[in-house]
């Protein structure tokens, strides 16, 4: 069996991950729930509690960072890679279900997201991103270099108060979504489109 492991280690270290034993030190006080099959590389840390679904990912190249707060759940599927700018976290989001990507890979990236937010049924993340407390991308939409304002989560029971929402499927690029709005669409997702959230959710 130890000659397994060492095999393991070595194929990870040879892809740039750690070994299985220091992943587990550097996700000590979080929940990992297969960690054959979740992979970390230096440069990332987390806080406490955050829950590690299999099949997740998150590798910095050298000199970058992805950071996690508290009380995330990372669900099956998600992938988070800082290449050349890092990845920065805060608490109690939700990543997935049905996958989640972030890459900041090209010159001038970097990803910024707040606490409280839902992110879920594979968004794609690129560019510079600011995704504010409680926003929401609900679906497969390529979000390149896009601003959700901070806000109320999807508990808010004022659908005025909450933050900026991207919805649907397509390609979202460049756009700002204040809060109390939502841009919902199949394509390409456009300023024209913006509509205040109530517009799918009543005030009572």
């Amino acid at each position: 069996m130890s000659g397994l492991f060492a095999s393991i280690d070595a194929a990870r270290l040879a892809c740039g991950f750690l070994t299985l034993s220091q992943m587990m030190d550097a996700l000590a006080g979080n929940h990992v729930l297969d960690p054959f099959s979740t992979l970390i590389s230096a440069g990332v840390t987390a806080g406490k509690n955050n829950i590690f679904y299999p099949g997740v990912t998150l590798k910095a190249s050298t000199g970058m960072e992805i950071r996690l707060g508290d009380d995330n759940s990372v669900h099956a599927g998600s992938l988070f890679e800082a290449v050349t700018g890092s990845i920065l976290i805060g608490s109690n989001n939700q990543f997935g279900e049905g996958g989640f990507t972030a890459k900041a890979n090209r010159p001038g990236a970097e990803i910024r997201i707040g606490s409280h937010g839902r992110y879920l049924n594979n968004p794609a993340l690129f560019g510079r991103c600011v995704l504010g407390d409680g926003s929401q991308i609900l679906g497969n939409i390529t979000v390149d270099s896009c601003t959700l304002a901070d806000g109320g989560s999807f508990r808010e029971d004022d659908p005025d108060l909450r933050a900026g929402l991207l919805k649907g499927s397509g390609v979202a690029r460049n756009l700002t979504v204040a809060r109390g709005m939502v841009i919902a669409g199949n394509g390409t997702l456009s300023a024209d489109d913006l509509l205040p959230q109530r517009h799918f959710h009543p005030k009572a």
